[in-house]
């Protein structure tokens, strides 16, 4: 299907550095995915994703959500000599442009990627292609059974796949170690409280020890979700009790990341 798919690029931008959202011309071949939460911290330059029925390939080394599927030429001009970047303009590609995928392997991939950076190697760009809406809306009109079967279909798969998702993500909670609740400890030093996550996503940084004492509103921990960094704070002054995260673990809203005292 990605091969056989011609990408019609509506948008510029989507993450980075020129990167195109686009969509499949045939509904048939809109893959239909879910994205990664939390995010990546790191996608390498040229690597191709879907998310949701969109494309995006990443002009840059950055963090990124959606499911992997390959990875293509440079789209962004970072000291790349090639007369396909037109204008001055450092974007390859344009609004309205259509993109097409051919298969190669690995080894031939890196080939063409440096060759393209040098400007050994040339894209097939065609100029008078011409994307007719009358032709378009006849075209989905025509195929309309066979697009109905399709979305069908795909609906139905997704949402067995989802019930998977809510399945598993039920047998995780229930199996946790981790306590989800907010509570109120007592030990013979004090009361104790928790800090809790607000979302879901994967600890980042952890910028407290056991036993550190910190004021109130002093940053803790560094949440990472959907490209995002949360600052959780400690609500008053403190000592750390207890940390009950690792760095890199995924956590749930609610889940309970620190034990404190108030001092």
């Amino acid at each position: 299907t990605i091969f056989d798919a011609s990408y019609l690029i509506l948008g510029l931008g989507d993450v980075y550095l020129g990167a195109p959202c686009a969509v499949p011309i045939d509904p048939r071949h809109r893959l239909n995915t879910s994205k990664y939460n939390p995010a990546r911290t790191v996608t390498a330059e040229g690597t191709v994703g879907i998310g949701g029925v969109y494309m995006c390939i990443y002009g840059m080394d950055s963090p990124g959500g959606y499911q992997l599927i390959g990875r293509t030429l440079p789209i962004w001009n970072t000291f790349t000599r090639n007369t396909a970047f037109k204008d001055g303009k450092p974007w390859l590609l344009r609004f309205f442009d259509q993109v097409r995928y051919f298969p190669v392997d690995e080894a031939e991939l890196t080939i063409q990627r440096q060759a393209f950076r040098e400007g050994r190697l040339n894209i097939r760009i065609v100029e008078d292609n011409e994307f007719n809406l009358g032709e378009y809306k006849a075209f989905l009109k025509r195929e309309s059974e066979s697009i109905t079967n399709f979305t069908t279909k795909q609906a139905t798969a997704y949402a067995e796949e989802v019930s998977y998702w809510q399945n598993d993500a039920n047998d995780t909670n229930k199996s946790s170690n981790n306590d989800n609740e907010i509570k109120e400890i007592r030990s013979d030093s004090g009361p104790e409280v928790t800090i809790c996550a607000d979302i879901c996503g994967s600890v980042w940084k952890i910028l407290v020890e056991k036993g550190q004492i910190v004021e109130e509103n002093a940053p803790v921990i560094i949440l990472e979700a959907m490209k995002m960094e949360l600052t959780i704070r400690s609500p008053i002054a403190c000592k750390i009790s207890s940390i009950l995260c690792n760095v890199g673990q995924l956590v749930n809203a609610k889940d309970v990341l620190l034990e404190i005292e108030a001092v």
